[in-house]
């Protein structure tokens, strides 16, 4: 059974060939593979469920020599989520592509970002973490230019351009780590890290490429025009996926490979940029005048929260305490996934009818998409941390474990966060429901709608309502 880890990677490789080899049917093939990865994804995250983490070396090689693929609750977890948003969005894809040939060029692209994500979740040393870091990045650029509009090909060469910078930045730290140490296999480097200077220049390099990539304030530039230029199905994955997995391999490095060489201050740095990234990122999205635009300024609020938790988690004695911190980031991280790819599929929805997502022109909009509007509402409300959502867990676990780590100063910064995202929620809502005709008729349930509202509904309550089995993964000691 551990050969499905092989299957979840070489099933979308295989499919981003014959889409090339037979584009007519290119539709049908993408959706039964994201399909089929799900399923995978399900099937593995039971395994881990029920007996631990799973180890599958490649060809038989030892670890060290070949390639190791592994998985354990962590990254199973964001696995399964990556597989609903993809296959969400793919169906969503299906019917957003009205051309065919827009249709040829996206498949094999798209089902080469599935490979990259869950290659990249499932390696198990560096080297192989940086190759699908380029191979994730490139297949992004590639996607992002797929709207054939200036703004569109100016975001994905700027994208490109910072991405590759990023790339090369890590892989500066993965020489280092192999200078010193002499493996880049991540178990073996758990057991040998030592907090050295040669450690710390090469988790300083490591850190940085994967900062730039994850958009942490200040270098969230690249992200808002890249994320709102997209077509609305890339930009779900792009906020969902493509930049969590970077925020994925740091709290991996940091919180399990690298623990013994951190300092307090590196993760108190870590949590003043995101605590930044929380305020900045929550501003420019209520001032924003497109609703892609912000939706993605918010991706850059969403993620600062991520990284409010590091230093919490770092201060917190190793049990109970740390461990529901740590869930509760992992909860957090899911429920954006979801309640980001919903938003954007949304507001791709409202774009393709009314012909703009410009918010001060959307009256009238809750009366022509109703379906849509809700969808909105129900992202939002993750978003913004309302029960029952698991934003709502994970913000009150994040306060209650400032406090036991007397960092108190974390909650104003949450405080803040919510309200904003709160005004700029209402924003978009208030105009929606106001006067006007932007759509101009009432719009009957579209296929483009199912997807985005299943997405919307696993954030705003399915996940909240079943956020004990994370915990219990973590309490069984099978997370990291």
């Amino acid at each position: 059974m551990n050969n499905l880890i092989v299957w979840v990677i070489g099933i979308p490789l295989l499919a981003s060939l014959l889409t090339i080899i037979w584009p007519r049917r290119a539709n049908v093939i993408a959706l039964l593979t994201a399909l089929a990865c799900l399923l995978a994804s399900i099937l593995l995250t039971y395994q881990v469920h029920a007996g631990g983490p799973i180890t599958h070396a490649l060809g038989g090689w030892a670890s060290g020599l070949g390639i190791a693929l592994r998985i354990d609750a962590f990254s199973a977890l964001l696995l399964l989520m990556a597989m609903l948003v993809v296959s969400a969005a793919s169906f969503y894809a299906n019917a957003y592509f009205a051309d065919p040939l827009k249709q040829v060029r996206f498949w094999p692209l798209w089902l080469m970002l599935i490979v990259a994500i869950n290659s990249l979740l499932l390696s198990g040393d560096l080297f192989n973490l940086y190759v699908t870091l380029e191979l994730l990045g490139l297949s992004a650029v590639a996607l992002t230019a797929l709207s054939d509009n200036r703004a569109a090909l100016q975001a994905a060469i700027r994208y490109l351009s910072i991405g590759l910078l990023g790339s090369l930045v890590f892989l500066a730290g993965v020489a280092f780590i192999y200078a010193g140490y002499g493996t880049l296999d991540l178990l073996q480097l758990a057991e040998l890290a030592r907090p050295d200077a040669l450690t710390l220049v090469a988790l300083a390099l490591l850190s940085a490429g994967l900062l730039i990539k994850a958009a942490l304030f200040p270098m969230h530039f690249w992200l808002p025009a890249a994320h709102a230029s997209a077509p609305a199905p890339v930009s779900a994955a792009l906020s969902a996926l493509v930049v969590k997995v970077s925020v994925y391999i740091l709290v991996r490095l940091w919180l399990d490979v690298f623990d013994p060489a951190l300092s307090p201050a590196a993760t108190l740095l870590l949590g003043i940029l995101g605590g930044m990234a929380v305020i900045w990122g929550s501003w420019q999205a209520l001032l924003a005048q497109r609703l892609k635009l912000m939706a993605a300024y918010s991706t850059v609020a969403q993620l600062g929260y991520l990284f409010l938790f590091l230093p919490v988690i770092v201060a917190l004695p190793a049990g109970e305490l740390r461990d529901n911190a740590f869930g509760a980031l992992l909860l957090l991280a899911l429920t954006h996934g979801f309640a980001k790819s919903a938003l954007f599929l949304g507001a791709g929805v409202i774009q393709q009818q009314a012909g703009h997502d410009r918010i001060a022109d959307l009256g009238g909009t809750a009366r022509a998409l109703p379906l849509t509007t809700f969808i909105i509402a129900l992202a939002g409300i993750a978003l913004v941390g309302l029960p029952p959502s698991g934003t709502f867990l994970a913000k009150w676990q994040l306060i209650a474990s400032s406090i036991h780590s007397q960092q108190w100063w974390w909650i104003p910064v949450i405080a803040a966060g919510t309200l904003l995202a709160t005004a700029y929620l209402f924003r978009v809502l208030g105009h929606a429901f106001g006067p006007g005709d932007s759509v101009g008729k009432v719009v009957n349930w579209g296929r483009e709608e199912i997807p985005a509202l299943t997405l919307a509904l696993f954030a705003s309550v399915i996940l909240g309502l079943g956020s004990a089995g994370i915990w219990d993964l973590i309490v069984d000691g099978r997370i990291y």
